[in-house]
């Protein structure tokens, strides 16, 4: 698989990062060391060529490959599952490397080949295990993506959707009904204290010295020992103190069960101890809550909303904590984010107060009060807090001490956070009801000394310890340090975690090294706990004489489908678990379906554990409705008949009872993924994960599994730290490695594989990775990958059909069932140009240099232009003589040189003489070529352009200024092109006061009166010949549109080059009279606010600008409202501001410029589109009229908006729906028609007319439409019959020009001046431009909106296919460390909105997306420049 390409600077890390290794002691709890036996070696060392040694494996996938089904790919190969993953460079040197490895990847199929007998099994590219080859039982490829549930629901959204049916052969559950399980009843013991409080008070009156709670420093030496004694005076001086010494406005602070925060480092063990003894007897309710560092902790927020939901007003913490907490500049602690406002109280010594003698605190019986709150996170991340009543806290401390057999004053070590869960169980709670001695291990000890634990073990001959498989992971790390240590004092190794998949492995190397010093097998005690359930099974200690331990071999694909199927170690598919003991004692259990009604699960069906006991009696604190969920689940038979009338509390923990009556344990509710139906557990995942080799590239301990939705089912994310020493090639290779050794154990698709740089995954409190706020950075496109490689073609299986093409409906029977379903036939015209009557002088002239003579006669002095500068001043003007006598000299000085009919190309900057040189060429009888002047800065691009208009349009000779002519001829154009090819090059600066002997008059007006020439967006340069009847009648309907008088002044800000931009300046003014004040678009890039200035200055009515003016308007201006007020620019003037273009029209670029610029006064209706292309520069304009003259009739109705269904469009149909809904699609009227065009809709194929709820090609008839192609660049046969094209059907008479645009007309419901109906003509998109994916008609522009909304860095996107791969290529415009975030992000959103499958992702830098002068993106040069890797790109990701 050819690897990503990434542009170098995006690897190097910072220094720092370099030097201080991640802190794996975050192992966490997903540490664990290997789960399968079968350790997965590398088996392919890696080879020095340019990819990894996969060939051998690709090309046996390729003979091997199962034909899955395959809803997944692009247009032409519909099996195709494009296998990918290459280097730009590497691949796309010459094209035809890019098209073998094109095809490669249409027809690889990335699915773990099905094993046969004449294949072997692929070689072992996971390295797995030491055994030859693989013995999978893989189920037919049916099963393996069975139908997901949560898909058929959806199917009637998803176009026409491919529900897979489920597996027959899939395993299903034929055990007995399960019946719940009891432990055994719970001992009554005389003497056990009556409540907790209760219990501290006996022990600190009669065993004052007893100590209770040993705290460690970070060198492991005890620094304090409290005792019973001092615990109960301590805690009792702070009751008194927060009882009765904390007041505001003489009221007492703190009421009897009013909530505090307790916030202890774990380091602290001793004060937290204090504090939470000492709110129990004040009847206070603790809340402990992690030690914020930052005002931007992972999840600090969510603690944040915990407290305020609890009401907490005051927090406690230590002196040396509180010093340390980010301070507000009035040196108070600073309000965290989504915090309460809290009074902290420092409770060491000096704060608090002796109570007075007659002052004692109540002790009561345990009642059913909250005794303390713990919180929880939640799989969304979501932090709730969980109430526990004094007799549930009490009957748990009893049902542990029972089970664990604890005596009065044992030793017992805690490694664990004594704030929460276990550790606060084992090592606060039950300790003191027993009067046991507790030795806490911080965990700041534990990252200096992992053997910490086992030596204090040794010291203090404990007989228990509290610990999680990490602990034990970590001590054989260090075993250099073991010698002489003896574990024989240990009656119980409780191991907190023992329910994880890889505690098993944990607990056997363990024993295999402690054995030798002292540790009994038996003495091992993993346990099963949540939150909610407290303890729920525990392995009693030995001399309870209980069965012996058990230990299941499952096999993994019977657990996606929840069933047991006992299997065995040889194979890698299966997970090997361990047993947590039996149920509690008093407690009743069961196991019940995860999803709907809790049923009883069968003996052979893994569900969700419940448990019914004394100490479940707990709440979400707030949530009733939760809590009722949770707390309170009736289970019930398949008969539906409840099995108990005692409520159950759901544990989160998925399991079964095993034999013996052992609870077995195989994942957790939250790392449930459920993928197309079958179930993944993220800790299974992880584990195989980490259990491929070699690790040496990522941190083990430091990986993230969990599952994203999109498209309507779940898909499985893995994010690892990568050791910042690996090298990209090595990372990737383990990245491939990961994917297939997920893909063979557990059957199921990785959608995301990502790498991120050493120590930047956000860290739970004590280690472990925050996995929900890795989530959602991954979602926000915040998690900065280093390394990323996405498998959509693999894993989404789920896309509707490809749509298949109907055999054509003849045009006839089109008609026919349009009539019959009452649709109008789709045609439209502007007010026709024979009833319109008006004073129109210039109507007498057939050719436009006669009207200009006539104007220097009739109004010599008129001002006809004004072009402005950069500065806003004015640069030059011409009246109506100065511009004919400026155009006679041009005509002296062609007439004696040319001949008439020759081509004159006009190279010149946008100004008086570019108009007058094409006037002059009109007297001369020459054809003039507008052509834009090449960029001094970039003569490289912008030279050969020019060179090859001049060329193309076989002009004889090039009319420029001196300093154009000097830059053609330079020595930095020869680098360029080829210089001895200019025709006659001459400059018109100095010209002699000549006048010419008489104007040309051409015989008919059919001649040729210029040629307009122009770049596609698809890149194919064409001229279009103008005659000059085409020409006047142009100006004529525009005239008659916008109302264009001698005493009008308009402002263009456009180029003058071609199209309407090239009519406008040169010609309109000319026929109309009117004063056009030019505006140079090129001027605005070092002054924005010039055009709207000008506009304010000459109080504009109507003004013309493109997309890309009023983008630099919008990004440039957006903030500077308030001061171009202050400089008196004011808008209100402006009846009417059109946007030129060829295209869609862009609405929200004018919604923003409306909204931007309504506070100058600009009128919301003021903005309208245009619509025009190469054989009619002119089919809609549309210009609003405000206030009188909207009452005089000439008026056209606004532009009206409508909102289409997408999915409908890529059908070629045009379904309207209401704005909001799902796949809704905005699309603004393109412009009123104008006067003398007729539209029709046609079909592109069949060249019948449409109804006008169809789709299909704008055909235009008028005037005005150009005469035909002068030339096509490139493909002149494809475009013969663009101006000539009759209906192949209906009215077979009318000739008509193809636009080769896609669009649709709807009748509005507004009426025009005449009081008939307006028809609306709406433009969707270039027919050359849209992309045919999966059956499908998709349009660019479609798919680059949804890309660009989904990250804020991306800042233009531009779509196209290689090969039916869909490439996306996106500038970023942030940093290069958001390149690769982008990634996933584009590929979710097409998924999502448009059901295709991203190919490639390309990330460039700003300004790499090439953009025509009118704004348009250029997608077939940015083809050509990424075929050719020119684009220099950050990162280039091929989706595999």
């Amino acid at each position: 698989m050819p690897m990503p390409s990434k542009r170098r600077s995006v690897l190097v890390q910072s220094s720092v990062e370099a030097c201080t290794p991640p802190d794996t002691s975050s192992a966490s709890e997903d540490e664990g060391s290997l789960r399968r036996q079968g350790r997965l070696a590398t088996s392919t060392p890696y080879q020095g060529h340019s990819h990894p040694a996969v060939e051998h494996w690709f090309n046996r996938v390729i003979q091997g490959s199962s034909t899955s089904s395959s809803a997944s790919s692009t247009s032409s190969h519909p099996g195709g599952r494009s296998v990918t993953n290459s280097t730009a460079h590497a691949a796309l040197n010459a094209n035809a490397a890019a098209t073998a490895l094109a095809d490669l990847m249409a027809h690889t199929q990335l699915d773990t080949p099905l094993i046969t007998d004449n294949h072997s099994a692929p070689p072992d590219v996971t390295g797995l295990s030491e055994r030859s080859s693989i013995h999978l039982e893989r189920p037919q490829v049916g099963s393996l993506r069975g139908a997901s549930r949560s898909y058929n629901h959806h199917a009637s959204m998803m176009e026409t959707a491919d529900v897979q049916q489920p597996d027959p052969n899939q395993p299903r559950p034929e055990g007995q009904q399960m019946s719940p399980l009891e432990g055994e009843p719970l001992g009554v013991v005389t003497n056990w204290p009556p409540s907790l409080p209760a219990a501290l008070h006996r022990w600190g009156s009669t065993h004052p010295k007893s100590p209770c709670l040993t705290a460690l420093d970070n060198a492991g030496k005890p620094v304090y020992t409290l005792t019973y004694g001092k615990l109960w005076t301590r805690s009792q001086k702070l009751a008194y103190t927060l009882l009765n010494k904390l007041s505001s406005r003489n009221e007492p602070l703190l009421m009897p069960g009013d909530r505090v925060a307790l916030v202890f480092p774990n380091s602290d063990p001793v004060m937290f101890m204090v504090a939470f003894f000492g709110c129990l007897l004040a009847e206070l309710v603790p809340v402990p809550i992690e030690v914020p560092l930052t005002r931007k902790d992972a999840g600090s927020q969510q603690i944040g909303f915990l407290l305020g939901s609890c009401g907490v007003t005051l927090a406690l913490t230590t002196d040396a904590c509180q010093k340390g907490l980010p301070k507000a500049q009035t040196g108070e602690v600073a309000t965290f984010k989504g915090w309460p406002r809290l009074l902290w109280f420092v409770t060491d010594g000096k704060h608090v107060v002796k109570p007075p003698k007659d002052w004692h605190p109540p002790i009561r019986e345990a009642s059913n009060d909250i005794a303390y709150i713990e919180y929880k996170t939640s799989k969304e991340g979501s932090t709730m807090g969980i109430t526990v009543s004094h007799s549930a806290m009490l009957a748990h401390c009893q049902a542990l001490t029972q089970a664990c057999g604890y005596t009065e004053g044992e030793t017992i070590t805690n490694v664990l956070d004594f704030k929460r869960e276990a550790g606060l169980w084992h090592g606060v709670l039950t300790s003191v009801m027993n009067r046991m001695h507790v030795i806490s291990i911080p965990y700041s000890l534990m990252k200096v000394n992992p053997l910490s634990w086992i030596q204090k073990v040794h010291v203090y001959k404990a007989r228990v310890a509290v610990v999680k498989s990490r602990d034990m992971h970590w001590s054989l790390l260090a075993q250099r340090d073991q010698r002489d240590i003896s574990l024989s004092s240990l009656r119980m190794l409780i191991v907190a975690d023992g329910a994880n998949p890889w505690s098993i492995s944990s607990c056997d190397a363990f024993l295999n090294v402690f054995q030798a010093r002292g540790l009994r097998p038996e003495v091992i005690c993993p346990c099963a706990s949540s939150s909610e359930a407290m303890t729920v099974a525990i392995r009693r200690p030995p001399e309870m004489g209980v069965p012996p331990p058990g230990k299941a071999v499952l096999s993994m694909s019977g657990l996606s489908h929840s069933v047991i199927r006992v299997d065995t170690e040889e194979k890698l598919s299966v997970l090997t678990v361990q047993d947590v003991g039996q149920v509690m004692p008093g407690a009743l259990v069961c196991v019940v379906r995860v999803e709907g009604t809790p049923f009883l699960c069968q003996t052979d069906e893994v569900g969700e554990i419940c448990v019914s006991s004394g100490s479940s009696r707990l709440a979400y604190y707030g949530l009733p409705g939760m809590t009722k969920n949770i707390f309170e689940t009736v289970p019930v038979k398949p008969s539906g008949v409840p099995i108990s009338d005692r409520p159950f509390t759901r544990t989160s923990l998925l399991g079964f009872v095993g034999p013996d009556n052992l609870v077995f344990v195989v994942g957790k509710m939250e790392g449930l993924m459920v993928v197309s139906s079958r179930r993944h557990n993220a800790d299974d995942v992880v584990a195989t994960a980490l259990a491929v080799e070699p690790m040496k590239f990522v941190y083990r301990g430091r990986i993230a599994v969990f599952s994203v939705s999109v498209l309507h089912d779940e898909r499985i994310v893995v994010v690892a730290e990568q050791r910042p020493d690996s090298s990209e090639e090595d990372s990737f290779q383990w990245m491939s490695r990961v994917l297939q050794a997920i893909d063979s154990i557990h059957q199921v698709g990785v959608y995301c594989l990502a790498l991120v740089p050493a120590n930047t995954l956000p860290k739970a409190p004590l280690g472990g990775i925050h996995i929900s706020e890795t989530k959602q950075r991954f979602l926000e496109g915040a998690l900065h990958p280093c390394n990323v490689l996405m498998c959509p073609h693999t894993c989404v299986t789920n896309l509707p059909k490809p749509r298949q093409k109907q055999p054509e409906v003849g045009p006839a029977s089109m008609i026919v069932g349009n009539l019959v379903a009452g649709k109008r036939i789709a045609q439209a015209c502007g007010r026709d140009l024979g009833q319109l009557e008006d004073n129109d002088q210039a109507r007498k002239f057939l050719y436009i240099q006669d009207v200009l003579q006539w104007r220097a006669q009739a109004t010599p002095d008129h001002p006809l232009f004004l072009v402005l500068n950069s500065k806003g001043t004015v640069a030059s003007t011409a009246s109506c003589l100065q511009l004919h006598k400026r155009a006679e000299r041009v005509a002296a000085a062609l007439m004696g040189r040319l001949n008439t009919g020759d081509h004159v190309a006009l190279v010149y900057p946008p100004g008086i003489d570019l108009i007058a040189t094409f006037y002059g060429c009109l007297y001369a009888g020459c054809v003039p070529v507008t052509v834009r002047p090449p960029h001094p800065q970039n003569l490289a691009t912008t030279l050969p352009t020019v060179k090859m208009i001049v060329e193309v349009s076989k002009s004889v000779c090039i009319l420029t200024t001196q300093a154009i002519m000097k830059l053609l001829k330079s020595k930095e154009a020869t680098a360029a092109v080829d210089i001895k090819s200019w025709p006659t090059v001459m400059d018109t600066d100095d010209l002699p006061r000549k006048k010419c002997p008489q104007t040309y008059k051409p015989p008919t007006p059919e001649m040729l009166a210029y040629l307009d020439f122009s770049v596609s967006t698809t890149g194919i340069l064409a001229g279009v010949k103008m005659s000059h009847s085409a020409t006047s009648a142009l100006c004529r309907s525009i005239k008659l549109q916008c109302e264009l008088y001698p005493s009008r002044q308009i402002a263009i800000c456009l180029d003058p080059y071609c199209g309407l931009g090239l009519a406008l300046w040169c010609l309109c003014s000319v026929y109309s009279g009117h004063q056009s004040i030019l505006v140079p678009p090129l001027e605005l890039e070092s002054n924005a606010s010039l055009w709207l200035a000008a506009v304010s200055q000459y109080k504009v009515r109507v003004t013309f600008c493109s997309y890309s003016v009023m983008e630099m308007c919008t990004k440039g201006l957006g903030s500077q409202t308030e001061a171009l007020r202050l400089r008196n620019v004011n808008l209100s003037c402006v009846r009417t501001c059109m946007v030129v273009a060829e295209e869609r029209p862009r609405i929200t670029l004018t919604q923003s410029f409306s909204k931007i610029f309504k506070d100058l006064g600009l009128s919301p209706r003021a903005v309208s589109t245009t619509f025009g292309c190469r054989v009619n520069v002119a089919i809609c304009l549309q210009p609003n009229r405000l206030g009188k003259l909207a009452e005089q009739g000439t008026s056209g109705p606004d532009p009206t908006t409508v909102y289409v269904d997408m999915r409908a469009l890529r059908h070629d149909r045009v379904r309207l729906v209401e704005r909001g809904s799902p796949h809704s699609l905005p699309l603004m009227e393109s412009g009123k028609i104008l006067p003398g065009v007729k539209v029709i809709i046609a079909n592109t194929e069949t060249k019948g007319p449409l109804g006008d709820s169809h789709l299909g090609e704008v055909w235009v008839s008028s005037p005005h439409n150009a005469t035909g192609y002068y030339t096509v660049y490139g493909e002149e046969a494809l475009h013969a019959d663009h101006f000539n094209t009759k209906l192949s059907f209906g009215d077979t008479q009318t000739v008509w020009a193809r636009t080769g645009y896609l669009g649709f007309l709807r009748r509005t419901d507004l009426t025009d001046a005449s009081g008939e109906r307006h028809d609306a003509l709406y433009v969707v998109g270039s027919l050359d431009e849209t992309l045919e994916l999966r059956g499908m008609r998709y349009h660019p522009i479609d798919i680059e909106t949804s890309v660009i909304r989904a990250h804020k860095s991306i800042a233009e996107c531009a779509v196209f296919t290689w090969t039916n791969l869909l490439v996306v290529v996106v500038e970023l415009e942030g940093s290069e460390q958001e390149a690769l975030d982008l990634v996933a992000l584009v590929t979710n959103v097409v998924l999502e909105e448009h059901y295709l499958i991203v190919g490639v992702v390309v990330v460039v830098d700003p300004g790499v997306i090439p953009i025509n002068s009118r704004g348009e993106k250029q997608r077939m040069h940015l083809r050509d420049g990424f075929l050719a890797d020119q684009l220099d790109p950050i990162y280039v990701a091929y989706n595999m």
